[in-house]
């Protein structure tokens, strides 16, 4: 079986996760799952390397420049994979503070190169997060108000097609370690992205749930549409409609209303 963490929960966390989805509680609660890829979608790395992203500037961003930053990047995720991994304890705990400073700039001059591409993404990520509870169908409308909110809790989930243990260094380096814990990332090397969602779907079980996937190759599409989840594709098109900056919580709402229909709207009907 291919490697997974976040299916290992203990069966008092998963039973606590579907009793917060059923239907004995409010029906104006539900819980939203936030399935994300990582490369090419919270961080730019194999277009740094392969130049695609530099090049589809024609000619606006140092194409070598691009490649530096993605060698430095892949030689820092080998070098913790092979010397110093220990998840739990944070880069803080295992690497010395020339390296974290090290390591700062160079998310700092990769952001700037990418356009705010990292710190964009992070951002959106945080929205997913649901710190805030109180979140209504409308979060991002023009005046920020609803008569009627709908209460959310939100989860985000990480599904790689990169093996486990880089998968996880990736999430340190690059800042998403707060955002998504270790026992929410996937990998789907050996099994493919449709199992892993598979796995996703019977761990948060529930009539108020609902799923949406971002991702931007066609492994997540097609495993989306098998899931009849929605998907959002992240294009790293200067002109693309869904990348970073750019994709915020209003249109990730909008993907959901689509597919799972706008409950403000339906009790509004209803009245």
């Amino acid at each position: 079986m291919g490697d997974k963490i976040g299916i290992g929960d203990s069966r008092d966390s998963i039973s606590t996760r579907k009793r917060k989805a059923s239907p004995q509680n409010s029906v104006d609660q539900k819980l939203r799952v936030y399935i994300w890829d990582m490369d090419e979608t919270l961080i730019l790395l194999k277009s740094l390397l392969n130049r695609t992203y530099a090049e589809a500037f024609n000619g606006l961003k140092d194409v070598e420049k691009g490649v530096e930053i993605g060698e430095q990047w892949e030689k820092y995720i080998l070098q913790v994979c092979d010397a110093y991994f220990f998840y739990e304890q944070g880069l803080h705990g295992i690497l010395g503070q020339d390296m974290i400073k090290f390591l700062d700039d160079l998310y700092d001059g990769t952001d700037s190169y990418t356009d705010r591409w990292l710190s964009s993404a992070q951002t959106c990520l945080g929205q997913c997060s649901g710190r805030n509870k109180e979140l209504t169908s409308n979060a991002d409308s023009a005046d920020g108000m609803s008569d009627s909110p709908t209460k959310f809790e939100h989860v985000n989930i990480l599904v790689t097609s990169g093996s486990l243990i880089p998968s996880l260094v990736k999430c340190l380096l690059f800042r998403l370690d707060n955002l998504i814990t270790y026992k929410n990332v996937y990998s789907s090397w050996e099994v493919g992205k449709l199992q892993c969602f598979s796995w996703i779907k019977e761990r948060f079980t529930g009539l108020n749930v609902e799923f949406c996937v971002i991702g931007d190759g066609w492994e997540e599409c097609e495993a989306a549409q098998a899931m009849r989840w929605p998907f959002v594709k992240i294009d790293i098109q200067p002109g693309g409609c869904h990348r970073f900056p750019g994709l915020t919580l209003r249109t990730l709402n909008h993907y959901f209303s689509v597919v799972y229909g706008d409950s403000d709207a339906k009790k509004e009907d209803d009245a």
